[in-house]
């Protein structure tokens, strides 16, 4: 695949826009990647100086590179050896279903396989639902997911993504993306594994429209964290950076962060915990030397990636600028390849959505 990414601090839109495009001519395909207040003009000026490409955009913290921050632009471009397509689910909320239809003209059009290509998704809300939807379309030719939601609006604005130039809320945007000069390989970053000495528990109580969890062994859940830590009930939240739960499926671990404390010893997540699962209480692992397997498997499947796009926890962010490592990791992987990416409030991976966890799509 051929792609060229470019990049601008500049605030102002057009300016913006017009250093970030520098080089890039007729592309096929626009990821584009800035802040929540400019993502709607950045999006429409592009559409208008790029009319036959298809583009999708996300906004929030974002990464090229070594540099990072939540007031730039960057601009992946696809200019080659790529078939490509991009569409939008929306009312994520309640029937994103109903736009089914468009992700299968997707794979229709683009018809790759497990090996060549990838669905990169950004969505606002409501990640179980989407991915479950996804799953509908994309499930049986084993196309992987990578994707992330949205993060770092302000408090008082309505989250949204763009396609093509035109900005949804509840909405998820997605470009199905097939390498026609290589393959496409995925990776998942775990940094945490089930605390040695603690049992596994199983939800016996939970609020899956509010993502809320009662009780663990029909005990309340936060006095079990309490208990099993060692801690203050009020200290449970502050744990998540080195000690967030885990739902457990045979040896993998699908992270999920705790969000609030609640009255009467609740706790709310930013991923779903369903009646039934077992999970345990994580702990932070040696981050850095996980990071290092991480690039060399990479390299060990693709020694020279034409681009890798990957999404980031803000979890994971706020632990890595608190203790100085998010440069180093940057650097870990820029010194792979072009390396582009952003910050998400959860990720999502395959038939997952998932917490502090990295998730990379590597294009050959």
């Amino acid at each position: 695949m051929q792609s060229k990414v470019g990049y601008s601090s500049s605030i102002d839109v057009k300016a913006a826009v017009e250093e970030a495009t520098r080089g890039i001519s007729d592309p096929i395909g626009l990821i584009i990647m800035t802040d929540h207040a400019r993502l709607a003009d950045i999006s429409t000026l592009l559409k208008r100086k790029y009319p036959k490409a298809q583009s999708i955009g996300v906004s929030g913290i974002n990464y090229y590179g070594t540099q990072s921050s939540d007031r730039n632009l960057i601009i992946a471009a696809i200019t080659g050896e790529a078939v490509l397509h991009a569409g939008v689910i929306r009312n994520l909320s309640t029937c994103p279903a109903a736009d089914l239809i468009n992700l299968k003209e997707s794979m229709r059009i683009v018809n790759g396989s497990s090996e060549n290509t990838v669905l990169i998704e950004y969505c606002t809300n409501d990640e179980e639902r989407l991915t479950t939807t996804l799953q509908m379309a994309v499930g049986e030719s084993g196309i992987h997911v990578v994707g992330g939601t949205e993060f770092g609006y302000p408090a008082d604005a309505t989250p949204a993504v763009t396609v093509n130039g035109i900005l949804y809320p509840d909405a998820c945007a997605y470009m199905l993306i097939k390498n026609t000069n290589g393959g496409v390989h995925v990776y998942s970053e775990v940094i945490y594994g089930p605390m040695e000495g603690h049992a596994a528990h199983n939800v016996t109580r939970a609020n899956l429209k509010d993502k809320e969890v009662m009780e663990l062994d029909h005990q309340p859940i936060a006095n079990v964290y309490s208990r099993e830590m060692n801690i203050p009930v009020e200290k449970v939240i502050d744990s998540t950076l080195e000690h967030p739960f885990g739902r457990m499926v045979g040896d993998q671990v699908f992270i999920a962060s705790q969000k609030e404390l609640k009255s009467g010893g609740s706790l709310t997540f930013f991923k779903r915990l369903n009646v039934n699962d077992a999970v345990r209480i994580l702990q932070l692992k040696d981050f850095a030397s996980i990071n290092k397997e991480t690039c060399a498997e990479i390299l060990s499947e693709t020694s020279s990636p034409s681009l890798m796009i990957s999404v980031n926890c803000i979890y994971r962010y706020l632990l890595f600028t608190g203790n100085g490592y998010y440069p180093t990791l940057l650097q870990n992987m820029a010194a792979i390849g072009p390396h582009i990416g952003n910050i998400g409030g959860g990720e999502q991976v395959d038939n997952q959505h998932v917490n502090q966890t990295m998730v990379v799509a590597v294009f050959e």
